[in-house]
């Protein structure tokens, strides 16, 4: 007995194989171009902490360190901003 040849199925399954190939790559484009946009967004958006404005010339030592202390809590100090300001307070620059 001969066996006899399927054509058709062969054929469904490769171009399925290749369907299945062609589908992963698009996703894989499309992820990647998705992440391109939102480095492009990010890269578009300003500094959110920008340089601290300097203490106030004028008042005494503990008012600046409070004001020091309290930009500071609020974010717009890191600790190391806050204690090179505090340095520089302490040693009347």
């Amino acid at each position: 007995m001969r066996m006899r040849r399927r054509p058709l199925l062969r054929a469904a399954m490769i171009g399925g194989g290749a369907y299945a190939a062609g589908k992963a790559r698009q996703r894989g484009q499309e992820r990647e171009a998705g992440q391109e946009e939102r480095l492009a967004s990010l890269e578009q958006q300003p500094a959110a902490a920008a340089a601290p404005a300097p203490p106030p010339a004028s008042g005494d030592v503990v008012g600046k360190l409070k004001e020091l202390k309290e930009l500071q809590d609020s974010g717009a100090l890191t600790p190391d901003q806050f204690e090179a300001a505090k340095q520089k307070v302490l040693q009347g620059s």
